[in-house]
């Protein structure tokens, strides 16, 4: 099947499915939500999709784990909805979004983006390190309904908030992309919201596939995950606590307040079983918002401050030492000749690379599959970038290394469930069954 064809075809299911009103019920209380995620070949972003507005019209977003709440461009052009609202100063979305910005000057006829007396927040685009002023409003979301297994009835929020961004803010994401799908730690992203408006556990899933042909899935809500054949991914998942971190990053609009990245507690770095030496332990830990070990799917390969960078590699290097290396490939420092390393279920036969959390039982492997990317045949490179001194994040885990593991954000419990490869287990992110069983 054509590249593009395979999504395609599941997104026009389900724009058919959340065109039609009659399957919009109110009535209808999900357990859980689906969406799809599609892996963008040239820029390697994932690309969702939500329907809204009234009409609905299908909006692309690139997925931001991180990102504090959903944003779209709401030029004029492009954006016309007859159920849009934008949220008053002093009202309480604004109290909910922790606004403390109040639109008084925009001169035009009031559409959405530019309405007096509105609250405002600061939509990030990460990619190019960029935010801007946007206003607060709400809009009707159609999303899909899940019992684990298919997608099924459509259903709505009717309110759901989003931030007017600018056109200028699209720069750097993919080709047909609108805006970015915020779900970060906050009270107005989007597991947030959903779980707030249909009563459901504050959980949600995400499950990367490593194919640009086939789709991968986000859950909203409880397992089961299943995949085919039968695998529920939600079961024999290994945990660790989520950490907060107590200042924003870059780009937040909460000024002083924690950030809505997801941390984890990363204590040292393994390869082939064997500690990697030389890290410096302060770096793993966050000091005034700085260090730490966050993921991300907006990075699309893991991100290693340069001694920790510098660490991991040398160690890999060693352990690896039979196999000849190759001159680098941009964006990577270290490749190898491919046809010296054998194949396995879970990719190439290369040591496997742990990070170490809560204690020394509690681990996440990263196998060949998730470690090395194949740059030409004959040419191997560690998935692994440095990312220069004085990072504000020490590691930042990328969408490369997450790619078929399930991870489950429980902000409930504030912990993170993870698979590690799901390949072990026979089956792979784009193995969601998205024919729709409503």
């Amino acid at each position: 099947m054509h590249m593009a064809s395979s999504f395609h075809f599941s997104l026009l299911l389900f724009s058919l499915l959340f065109l039609s009103p009659c399957l919009a019920q109110t009535s209808f209380r999900p357990k859980a939500l689906v969406l799809p995620v599609q892996k963008d070949p040239s820029t390697l972003q994932y690309i969702t999709q939500l329907n809204q507005r009234t009409p609905l019209v299908p909006v692309h977003l690139t997925l931001d784990l991180g990102g504090q709440f959903l944003w779209v461009d709401c030029d004029r052009a492009y954006f016309s909805s007859t159920t849009y609202r934008p949220s008053r100063c002093g009202s309480a979305s604004c109290s909910l979004a922790g606004s403390r910005a109040c639109t008084t000057e925009c001169y035009s006829a009031a559409r959405p983006g530019c309405n007096n007396n509105t609250c405002g927040l600061f939509p990030y685009n990460p990619v190019i390190r960029t935010s801007t002023g946007g206003d607060l409003g709400s809009d009707v979301v159609s999303v899909q309904s899940t019992d684990g297994k298919n997608p099924g009835r459509v259903v709505s929020v009717p309110q759901l908030l989003f931030v007017c961004g600018s056109t200028f803010l699209l720069e750097g994401l993919a080709g047909g992309v609108k805006g970015m799908a915020g779900l970060g730690r906050t009270k107005v992203s989007l597991p947030a919201q959903f779980s707030a408006a249909f009563s459901f556990p504050r959980k949600f899933a995400v499950c990367l596939s490593s194919s640009t042909r086939y789709n991968g899935v986000i859950f909203f809500g409880n397992g089961p995950y299943m995949l085919l054949p039968n695998t529920d991914a939600s079961t024999a998942l290994v945990y660790t606590p989520l950490i907060v971190n107590p200042v924003s990053t870059a780009g937040s609009y909460f000024q002083g307040e924690a950030s809505s990245d997801y941390f984890i507690g990363v204590k040292s770095i393994k390869i082939n079983e064997k500690t990697v030496p030389n890290i410096n332990a302060s770096l793993l830990s966050i000091h005034q918002g700085n260090g730490g070990t966050k993921i991300s799917t907006v990075n699309p390969y893991t991100v290693l401050e340069t001694s920790i960078y510098k660490a991991v590699t040398q160690f890999f290097i060693k352990e690896l030492s039979g196999v000849p290396r190759v001159a680098a490939v941009a964006p990577f420092g270290l490749c190898f000749n491919s046809t010296n390393i054998g194949g396995t279920r879970v990719g190439p036969a290369v040591p496997s690379i742990d990070l170490v959390l809560q204690n020394e039982n509690v681990y996440w492997r990263i196998f060949g599959a998730n470690s090395m990317v194949e740059v030409s045949d004959e040419v191997l490179c560690l998935g692994f970038v440095d990312g220069g001194l004085e990072p504000r994040t020490s590691i930042v885990i990328g969408g490369y290394q997450i790619e078929n593991n399930l991870l489950q954000f429980d902000l409930g419990a504030s912990r993170l469930g993870f698979s590690s490869s799901l390949l072990f287990r026979q089956t792979t992110c784009a193995n969601f069954n998205f024919t729709s069983n409503a």
